[in-house]
């Protein structure tokens, strides 16, 4: 068993993986005082149709929750869901996540957005079609990651294909807002960036991260940057999660837990590929310590 920090308190925290089965792209969140991790299924995207959920209460004994979402209940989407990112706002859950995998604007599909009473859903869909339907600045309307920054503002980060956008959402989570120069979409590319992003905050300092790499090889990694706003610019300061021979491979795509006092433990949650493993779905949900130095910068993680 690994350990964590709580207050004067010491408490062990599960082993990776963290569950059984394969599962991708996890999205980490601390609701009603338990950990929420919300992963993709991980398997080919005809069979990739619903969400399952896992939390704990104590990061040691992870719960299961199958089906907080799946295609049935999504009319438009039909196949390959993944990349869920939730967020809770005035007492309802929002999950935002991506379907259809569209190559073009001549496909239907993109981000959608369900809501439900509490964490463990179950979600419905909440507009019976996407919120992001189309290709703008060039980003693949996938890999959805929702931030609330500290004036209430809400923001959506998203995109594949080496670009990523970020749009303001509406107070109500449902749509989309303008910036002041009117535009709703913002194109916020860092150096190398592939998909995955993830926003934090930190200190009044933003960290945007992304994934690297191909999803489906050993070298997916994470990298990040830092901004003095949610806008950027960002400018790539490294990677921070890589493969390590000893360990496991394809390491990316990941979430945080961020502790409710800035000098509590920060935990990074993300997929990787076990050593003995070739096939490009078997992916599993780990998690490790992630940990700043005296300037702020994120430090390399060690998986464990």
């Amino acid at each position: 068993m690994a350990e964590r920090q709580i207050g004067n308190v010491r408490a062990a925290r599960a082993d990776n993986p963290l569950a059984a089965g394969w599962y991708a792209d996890p999205e980490a969140r601390i609701f009603e005082g338990s950990y929420w991790i919300y992963p993709t299924y991980s398997a080919p995207y005809d069979e990739q149709t619903y969400f399952d959920a896992f939390w704990s209460e104590d990061l040691t004994t992870w719960n299961k929750v199958e089906r907080i979402l799946d295609i049935e209940r999504i009319s438009w989407a039909k196949r390959a869901l993944w990349a869920p990112s939730s967020i809770e706002r005035g007492g309802k859950y929002y999950l935002y996540f991506c379907a259809n995998d569209i190559q073009s604007d001549d496909e239907y599909g993109g981000i959608g957005v369900a809501v439900a009473d509490r964490p463990e859903g179950p979600f419905r869909d909440a507009l019976d079609r996407p919120l992001i339907e189309r290709f703008h600045h060039g980003a693949q309307p996938i890999d959805p990651h929702v931030f609330i920054d500290d004036d209430g503002q809400a923001y959506l980060y998203y995109g594949g294909w080496q670009h990523c956008n970020v749009v303001k959402l509406s107070d109500d989570m449902l749509g989309l807002g303008t910036f002041d120069d009117g535009t709703t979409y913002k194109e916020i590319t860092p150096d190398r960036y592939v998909e995955g992003p993830c926003m934090i905050k930190r200190g009044g300092e933003y960290y945007f991260m992304w994934a690297e790499g191909g999803w489906g090889g050993p070298d997916y990694s994470v990298a990040y940057a830092r901004s003095d706003s949610p806008l950027g610019p960002f400018e790539r300061v490294g990677k921070i999660l890589r493969q390590d021979p000893d360990v496991a491979t394809g390491a990316g795509h990941h979430g945080v837990f961020v502790p409710e006092q800035e000098d509590g433990d920060w935990w990074i949650v993300y997929h990787r590929r076990p050593l003995t493993e070739t096939d490009a779905n078997h992916r599993a949900l780990c998690m490790d310590k992630m940990k700043f130095g005296a300037g702020g910068e994120i430090l390399p993680v060690k998986m464990t």
